[in-house]
């Protein structure tokens, strides 16, 4: 996943928003910011922040560099920083990602890996390979 130079994919007038009542079927893919509060049925992928509004629904996998979740996932996420899960929030799948925050009453069934990747740490220095992903 490549993030674009500048805040352009953070830019509030660059926001995709899925509304409640909307479904998707098929797979979703974003370079700006993106709010899902209605239904998606296939993978979503973007390369900025990722919310899922209380009412919404992932049924496939999650790739993007921040999540914000309040709704229902169900699939394989992989957050490239900071994923927070919020205390609505109900995930069931495999969760690897940078950072995680988990409010109380949130509900998680899944492995969670903790990664210490980042595109950045391509560049083949003996420190970065030295470092293990830790799986909780």
């Amino acid at each position: 996943m490549k993030k674009k130079s500048g805040a352009m994919g953070e830019s509030p007038d660059r926001l995709n928003v899925i509304v409640e009542g909307s479904k998707i079927v098929g797979d979703f893919i974003a370079e700006s910011n993106v709010r899902i509060d209605g239904e998606i049925q296939g993978n979503v992928s973007s390369s900025s922040k990722i919310v899922i509004g209380p009412t919404g629904f992932i049924k496939g996998n999650l790739v993007c560099a921040d999540a914000d979740v309040e709704g229902r996932i169900e699939g394989i996420l992989k957050v490239e920083n900071l994923l927070s899960l919020r205390s609505k929030a109900r995930v069931s799948g495999e969760i690897t990602t940078g950072k995680i925050q988990i409010e109380e009453g949130a509900e998680f069934s899944g492995q969670c890996k903790m990664s210490n990747f980042s595109p950045s740490a391509k560049n083949g220095s003996k420190e970065n390979s030295l470092q293990e992903d830790v799986v909780y």
